[in-house]
């Protein structure tokens, strides 16, 4: 492909989205306007911009090039993903109804509103955010790199400042918009893509026969076991759990009813669209085993099998889904620093007439700190995983059991965050364990479960009630706005 060319266009999408941005927010007046949209997004944008954090990084790099390597595998990230939603939908929508801003706030309320498991999990999720930022920039920037032969370095650097202008001018607004666009382009070009990529194979038995045996049978189950199959399809089951993305957009949704009809709809078609990575990637093995790197099945069948001009569009809309993603992990990664980390270290949120720049030079650092982890790594699936079984998997337990369990207390958020992280670090850093499990989520997951149940069973119930604790966080709230004239 003509570098020059592809660079221009890119460009140019960047500069339209960029206008966009502008044109959408330019009656943002609060930093709540910023950071959540003003708490009205309807259905359609709530749907969009679901279905572009979805279809972004895991999808168009990690699930195709998991699919080039391992066949049918490749669609166990989007059943994951799938399940996750969709039980968002049904077990978390309500707590639209409490008007947090934050998961933060959210997981304290379920241990009783408590304010050390607030500020630990602002701290871990701020972590997290930016750990999800790095994954994205990292996949944006090998797919760019791939397509015009430039530095990986350098164009890891072009995706961040890419979707970092357009997030920081318009804030959480921009982001729905330019991802319910993103949406629709990226979705066409995936099955598009798949149609074609059959035909120019020479059919579906032809693609069959030139797989692997055991990358064919069912989930590739034969090729990398039950277990691992296992433990990728929960990995990004509890990353879609206790992602703060997905809650912001719970958190930012005009009501319970339109979260969970959006959520419920982005859910089905994303099962329905989970074996489209996997087709797409065996396409590529197909006509061409041999590729340095997995991760480059994407671009490189989206230039073997679409006309020019309907290949540009794919393989920007490709670049776009994982700027999409990070837009929205940035607003929710400042969101917490804003609302959070910034009151555990200072005991206020900035003033009123100082919220949107802080949000927006907050975002500048955000970006900034999640560009130099993507600059140290080149395995997008690894990344996602070992990240999300190391911070989330107690923020996950922590969730569960607060949502489901009256029991569940603040001794027990703590075990739970504590053990979640120290069997996933152990897990990693022992070559036989790792290689066992895949990767650390289900023990991570269970120990930390267990743990957080029994410290909570054997330590005091927390002294407030659901409703207390809700009213506590609410004044909480409510006395910094007052403080800073900022309202809700």
């Amino acid at each position: 492909m003509n570098t020059g060319l592809f660079l221009s266009a890119f460009a140019f999408y960047v500069f339209a989205m960029i206008v966009l941005s502008w044109f959408v927010s330019r009656n943002h007046k609060s930093g709540e306007d910023f950071l959540l949209g003003g708490r009205s997004l309807p259905f359609l944008l709530t749907l969009g911009t679901t279905v572009a954090t979805m279809v972004g990084t895991g999808s168009s790099m990690g699930a195709v090039g998991f699919g080039y390597e391992n066949g049918w595998a490749g669609t166990l990230y989007g059943i994951g993903g799938a399940v996750g939603i969709l039980l968002l939908a049904v077990w978390f929508a309500p707590v639209r109804e409490m008007r947090f801003m934050t998961m933060s706030e959210e997981l304290s309320y379920y241990a009783g509103a408590d304010a050390g498991v607030k500020s630990l999990v602002g701290i871990l999720i701020f972590v997290a955010s930016i750990g999800w930022l790095g994954a994205h920039i990292l996949g944006g920037g090998m797919y760019l790199a791939w397509l015009t032969g430039i530095d990986t370095s350098t164009a890891k650097i072009y995706v961040a400042l890419g979707f970092a202008i357009y997030v920081i001018i318009g804030g959480y607004t921009a982001v729905v918009w330019t991802d319910s666009i993103q949406a629709i382009i990226l979705f066409v070009g995936f099955l598009l893509m798949a149609a074609l990529s059959i035909q120019v194979v020479g059919g579906w038995d032809a693609l069959m026969q030139a797989q692997p045996q055991e990358n064919i049978s069912f989930l590739s189950v034969d090729k990398i076991g039950a277990l691992h199959a296992l433990s990728l399809s929960l990995v990004i089951f509890v990353g879609v759990m206790a992602t703060p993305s997905f809650r912001q957009r719970i958190y930012s949704g005009k009501n319970v009813s339109t979260i969970r009809k959006s959520f419920i709809t982005s859910g089905v078609l994303y099962l329905g669209f989970s074996f489209i990575p996997a087709l797409i990637g065996m396409s590529a093995f197909a006509l061409n085993p041999e590729l340095d790197n997995r991760n480059y099945a994407f671009p490189f069948l989206a230039l073997e099998v679409l006309p020019a001009v309907v290949g540009m569009v794919v393989l920007i809309a490709g670049l776009s889904a994982t700027m999409s993603s990070a837009s929205s992990d940035a607003i929710a990664a400042v969101t917490i620093l804003m609302r959070d980390v910034s009151v555990t270290i200072t005991g206020s949120v900035p003033e009123k007439r100082h919220m949107v720049l802080f949000s927006r030079v907050s975002l500048v650092v955000v970006i900034g700190l999640a560009l130099i982890f993507a600059l140290f790594s080149d395995d997008i699936i690894g990344y996602i995983t070992k990240m999300i079984a190391t911070v989330m998997s107690g923020m996950f337990v922590c969730g569960l059991l607060g949502r489901f369990w009256g029991r569940f207390n603040a001794y027990g958020a703590y075990a739970a965050l504590a053990t979640g992280s120290i069997v996933s670090f152990s897990i990693i850093l022992n070559e036989n364990w790792n290689s066992y499990w895949g990767n650390p989520v289900i023990p991570s997951v269970l120990i930390a479960c267990t743990t957080s149940i029994l410290v909570s069973l054997l330590t005091p119930q927390s002294r407030l009630s659901p409703k207390e604790a809700q009213q506590k966080l609410s004044d909480e709230r409510a006395a910094m706005e007052e403080a800073n004239g900022e309202l809700s």
